[in-house]
């Protein structure tokens, strides 16, 4: 089988479970040496041991830090960058959500998420994008979601992280697009993960009235779009915003 990746080297925020850790197996597969971003020790040693259990003979690494702390990322981007020789391919998955009505959120609950889910994303850019620029080449993926296009009762913080999110990956396309980095977002619809699972029955309904496909996505089916934009596939396409959603966004 041809190897789409293969001795790529990708950094995945958030990492350990959910859609990243998804993305993270997808690109081992396709012949990638990964480095996950997380912060939960049990779940970073556990895809951990997996990958290198199923791939023996590419490199794998789990930072855990705190996406939000610029001195952390720089730091365990130059370790990654040390130990794999480069970083072509960036994945920025790392997200939270504090939910909660407007007149109800806290300043905590505000300033966490725009911190984790858009602080992170210039955190990450800033300290890599000199060396893609040097190399000529790189993709940026960054994972929004379709509240940062329509938002959502409840997620003020959400949805202008999510926003904030699509408005910086098009303005840093437009940086680097002479110099051959590539820069994108996935923009995931109502995804079976974790976080939906807590939902209960009546909330699942509520959301699939919604779906014009009629059920919930995979987190296999957002990393094989992250595959895709990964990948030499999509070298004419930077600035994009793709909905993956089951048509709610259309």
């Amino acid at each position: 089988m041809q190897q789409h990746l293969k001795d790529k080297a990708a950094v995945i925020t958030g990492g350990t479970a959910g859609i990243g850790r998804e993305i993270a197996l997808a690109f081992a597969k396709q012949g990638a040496h990964v480095a996950i971003f997380g912060t939960n020790p049990e779940r970073a040693s556990e895809v951990l041991q997996l990958l290198e259990q199923t791939y023996p003979h590419q490199k794998f690494l789990v930072k855990l830090t705190d996406v939000a702390d610029k001195k952390a990322v720089d730091q365990a981007l130059q370790e990654i960058t040390t130990a794999f020789g480069k970083i072509d391919i960036l994945v920025n998955n790392a997200g939270i959500t504090r939910d909660g009505l407007l007149m109800k959120m806290t300043e905590e609950d505000w300033d966490r998420v725009i911190a984790v889910n858009l602080k992170s994303v210039y955190n990450t850019c800033q300290a890599l994008v000199r060396p893609m620029l040097k190399a000529r080449s790189g993709k940026i993926i960054n994972i929004s979601s379709v509240i940062g296009l329509i938002g959502n009762a409840g997620q003020a913080n959400y949805a202008a992280s999510k926003a904030g999110m699509i408005g910086f990956t098009q303005s840093l396309a437009k940086e680097v697009a002479s110099r051959g980095i590539c820069v994108n977002c996935i923009a995931p619809g109502f995804i079976k993960t974790s976080m939906t699972d807590v939902l209960t029955d009546a909330q699942k309904e509520g959301i699939l009235k919604q779906v014009p496909m009629g059920r919930l996505g995979s987190a296999e089916e957002i990393a094989n779009t992250a595959v895709f934009l990964a990948s030499d596939w999509s070298n004419y396409m930077t600035g994009q915003v793709l909905t993956v959603d089951g048509g709610m966004v259309m």
